[in-house]
């Protein structure tokens, strides 16, 4: 299967010379771009560039695909963190395979027709009796779709009646999680390069995990060679918890049990001390940042112009659609390039970098070199926009930091994931818009129990 994009009008490498090219073609075959520049005349199929700029596909470090089915709901949108999650618990017990595919299916549609190529899911409520059904749905919405999806085997084992917040039943023994965990390992990672499908492993929090969960976790990735994720510093609260039962701050507390190091990175990461950012560079471990649910939900700043500054990897993600609430990963980039400009003023990272930070900065968190940059040998996932439209008139300047200064608003023209057009004219190809739109709306009233 070829593909080639033709007569692109500007194309945003991200590559390590952060090159802008002008009036180039961009040849893919089999999902791996072979040429860029060359003057090749036909493929398998064939898109006009003319007035469009191309981007690397942006990579979402961190999200809660189930979650887009209780977002915007009003009892909650007043709250921060733990009442939150008490509250939602309720609904979330009920969770099953048709709505975590619904929900899947729409999130990943959403990140897809915003330009988001690659999307991390950290699934850690897992009903009774759901075993495996939960992540073989969203592999199912994934490959629907088209789209280069990361799952984590989440986890939780202190419910209510131990300390935690959520109910008993979506909490397992650490018996029963790392014989889940081995499973799915096994079933979907694939560690090779290009690669569509990776599983990591990602007990919920340290205030809803035992430190047994947390140490056998970080043995068993490490047995597996798959990767590490869980939230970290996200709340005063979290960081108040941790003191009383442990004493000691969350990183600290994480490290003790071998939680720190380039395989670990972390959702939030918004209190760390001038000394913890230190050891996060040292270590090599990696923080996604998550601005717009960072503000929902009142927990706070990270302090990532300080982060980048020090070597941290740092990279871009929406969060949970119930703390976003949407999949919008453009919207994320340029809320975050606002957000530290108003806090850090000319510390503050610049669109281009805000780019960077979704793209080779999220790459190197979830631990890949073949995605993130438009270069010759990487895989072919990447999106176009249009410029010849009102809303963009004049911005043709600096398309480099344009999505950060001047963001976007609405679908993208195209998608690409390893060399398919997912997103064509702004529509999904792999599935029927309309079609789901329905389905996922009745999915969703009966989950909710609301009309």
């Amino acid at each position: 299967m070829t593909l080639l994009i033709k007569n692109i009008t500007y194309l945003v490498t991200c590559d390590d010379d952060n090159r802008v090219l002008k009036e180039v073609n961009v040849f893919v075959e089999d999902g791996i771009i072979k040429s860029i520049g060359a003057d090749v005349q036909t493929a398998d199929d064939v898109i006009d560039g003319s007035h469009m700029v191309m981007y690397p596909g942006l990579i979402n470090t961190h999200h809660h695909l189930y979650q887009t089915f209780s977002r915007n709901l009003p009892e909650v949108q007043n709250m921060e963190l733990f009442p939150w999650l008490k509250t939602l618990y309720e609904i979330w017990k009920n969770l099953n395979p048709d709505t975590v595919y619904y929900s899947s299916l729409t999130g990943m549609g959403e990140l897809l027709k915003t330009g988001c190529t690659c999307c991390l899911d950290h699934h850690y409520v897992f009903p009774a009796g759901t075993g495996m059904d939960l992540l073989d749905s969203q592999f199912a919405a994934a490959d629907a779709l088209g789209m280069r999806f990361h799952a984590t085997r989440g986890s939780m084992d202190l419910s209510v009646k131990d300390g935690g917040l959520p109910p008993d039943s979506v909490v397992q023994t650490v018996d029963e999680i790392m014989k889940d965990s081995e499973d799915a390992v096994r079933k979907y990672h694939d560690a090779s390069r290009y690669s569509m499908h990776q599983v990591a492993l990602a007990p919920c929090s340290p205030f809803s995990v035992s430190f047994e969960l947390l140490k056998e976790s970080a043995k068993l990735a490490r047995k597996l060679h798959v990767r590490l994720h869980t939230h970290l510093a996200e709340t005063k609260d979290e960081e108040n918890y941790t003191l009383e039962r442990f004493g000691m701050r969350p990183l600290e507390y994480m490290e003790s049990l071998g939680w720190i190091g380039p395989d670990v990175w972390y959702a939030h990461g918004i209190h760390f001390n001038d000394a913890e950012l230190k050891r996060l560079a040292e270590t090599g471990t990696g923080v996604a940042h998550c601005p717009i649910s960072n503000m929902k939900l009142s927990s706070g700043i990270a302090r990532i112009p300080e982060m980048l500054k020090l070597g941290v990897r740092v990279g871009l993600a929406v969060d949970g659609s119930a703390s976003n609430d949407g999949s919008d990963l453009l919207e994320e980039l340029r809320t975050g390039f606002l957000l530290h400009r108003l806090n850090s003023s000319s510390a503050a990272p610049t669109g281009y970098d805000m780019l960077k930070i979704a793209t080779r900065g999220s790459a190197s968190i979830l631990g890949r070199d073949d995605i993130g940059q438009i270069a010759e040998g990487m895989a072919a996932d990447f999106f176009l926009i249009n410029m010849d439209r009102l809303s963009l008139t004049g911005a043709q300047f600096d398309v480099s930091s344009m999505l950060g200064t001047v963001g976007y608003k609405g679908n993208v023209d195209y998608t690409v994931v390893n060399g398919r057009v997912v997103v064509r004219e702004g529509r999904l190809t792999g599935v029927d818009e309309e079609k789901i739109t329905a389905e996922a709306n009745h999915c969703v009233s009966r989950y909710l129990g609301r009309s």
